[in-house]
């Protein structure tokens, strides 16, 4: 059995190395059902890293169910392939659907949204690792350095500097921007908007994942568009041949694609997938609006490549923001609109003028520092551990056939609890008794996942975290329908 080298310079964790290693070797056959692992001694030998931190690679993934340890014999992948346990991809309409799901987002959005609730409902990755202290450190700097011009209204498309920060950091991966191609914008979602905007007008089509983020679903309803769902695979992001299927039936005018981290699956789609998926829509002339708000807190070896590097037409518009790695409460994001930065401007205008000047001259010293990627390091890492504590916890408690999704970034994870399951009614049980939730029925822009939920693990772990999970599993009991 060949093994690749660990990293002991990386951002990860060796023993969490491991853990993704032996997951790959069970993804590509390389390691068999049934099949023995190496020894502890022989594994940390081969990989050269320490006893210890192997035999917490191998609990861990007995812990998750990937492997089993036999009395005087060792670890063995277990028998039950990894996949069984996961989502199962739900059969889709092929045809656009009216989306008329606002009422019921608002509904579950307030309650979510309740001081004093065990927060499993809301996607706030950075509850995990505050910044609260390092940024009100800098906002005082620039408040002594800048004074009254802090607090005025900032330029129509952000601080030049800030932006400049970003352009900065998209040449790691080759991607060339010019300052007039950026919009800052009021988190992802006012980009998300202004790129729908510039691209689309009311009846049009427009392509997104399923299971999908509520609030693009809603997004699409406000503007009077239409979804045609294509189902993504837990693992790689969309199935492709759904999409290449959709683009040869329908008048698609754009694709809106989580090309990351997907929410609320949790699934990674790898770069060759990304290149495919541009040059798919770009031969039908479709634009491709990427939501890559998730795409630095990965737990692959290394971040997905954005997918507009991969755009050979200049129809990619990508859109991110800082709210899930540094302040969600600042809203500020980014659009790069490329040709359609002019549009993107006037609607931008239109929308809110300015975004605001302090919180990003804040955000551009806390970046300029290094402290913004410090604290991702330790924000990815933290993540990570409680993906993994929180898919033990729930393979003990939730009932049994209960599938659950192996997030490979991201601070969200999706549970379908079987048919005899009604999640809105997990929902308000939950509620009751202060735990939030969110549904899956506002995850479709149908009336799909009316048996599923998400889940956050974007918080600090604790033992009332984990009493919260045991009691979400009684709760599911008398949630049939």
């Amino acid at each position: 059995m060949i093994l690749k080298a660990v990293s002991h310079q990386g951002h990860e964790f060796l023993y969490q190395q491991v853990i993704q290693l032996i997951r790959d070797m069970s993804a590509q056959q390389a390691l068999l059902p049934s099949e023995k692992l190496p020894s502890l001694r022989k594994m940390a030998s081969n990989l050269n890293i320490s006893i210890p931190t192997v035999k917490q690679a191998y609990q861990a993934l007995e812990d998750q169910g990937v492997i089993e340890a036999r009395e005087k014999s060792g670890y063995f992948l277990k028998a039950v392939n990894m996949a069984s346990s996961l989502p199962k991809r739900v059969k889709l309409s092929r045809e656009p659907v009216i989306v008329n799901k606002q009422a019921l987002i608002e509904q579950v959005y307030t309650a979510i949204h309740q001081a004093h609730v065990v927060p499993f409902g809301v996607a706030n990755p950075v509850a995990a690792a505050p910044t609260d202290k390092a940024l009100a450190r800098n906002m005082r700097r620039v408040m002594t350095l800048a004074g009254s011009s802090a607090i005025n209204y900032g330029p129509l498309d952000g601080y030049a500097p800030l932006k400049k920060q970003l352009i900065h950091r998209y040449l790691d991966f080759g991607i060339g921007i010019n300052m007039d191609e950026m919009v800052i914008t009021n988190g992802a979602q006012e980009a998300l908007a202004i790129a729908l905007k510039c691209v689309t007008k009311p009846g049009d089509v427009v392509a997104i994942e399923s299971p999908c983020y509520h609030g693009i679903i809603e997004l699409i309803e406000s503007l009077g568009l239409k979804a045609l769902e294509i189902p993504l695979c837990p693992d790689n992001g969309i199935w492709l041949n759904d999409l290449a299927q959709a683009l040869n039936e329908h008048d698609i005018k754009a694709c809106l694609f989580s090309t990351a981290i997907s929410n609320p699956v949790g699934s990674f789609m790898p770069d060759e997938n990304r290149e495919q998926l541009v040059e798919l829509v770009e031969s039908h002339n479709v634009v491709l609006i990427e939501d890559d708000v998730y795409g630095d807190l990965y737990f692959t070896p290394k971040r997905g490549t954005p997918a507009i590097a991969y755009s050979k037409k200049g129809l990619v518009l990508s859109c991110s923001s800082f709210s899930k790695t540094a302040a969600p409460s600042y809203r500020v994001g980014w659009l790069i609109a490329g040709k359609f930065a002019g549009q993107a401007r006037r609607y931008k205008r239109a929308l809110s003028c300015s975004t605001s000047l302090i919180n990003q001259w804040t955000l551009s010293e806390f970046v300029f520092s290094g402290e913004y990627d410090r604290n991702l390091k330790v924000l990815r890492q933290r993540l990570r551990t409680n993906k993994e504590h929180m898919r033990r916890c729930l393979q003990q408690a939730m009932p049994k056939g209960t599938r659950i999704s192996d997030p490979q970034g991201g601070c969200v994870i999706w549970l379908d609890l079987g048919c005899e399951y009604d999640s809105q009614k997990l929902f308000l049980l939950a509620l009751e008794v202060g735990i939030s939730i969110t549904p899956g029925l506002i995850f479709s822009a149908s009336n799909k996942y009316k048996s599923c939920i998400r889940l956050s693990y974007g918080v600090q772990w604790s033992e009332q975290i984990e009493q919260a999970i045991v009691t979400l599993g009684k709760l599911t009991l008398l949630a049939k329908k």
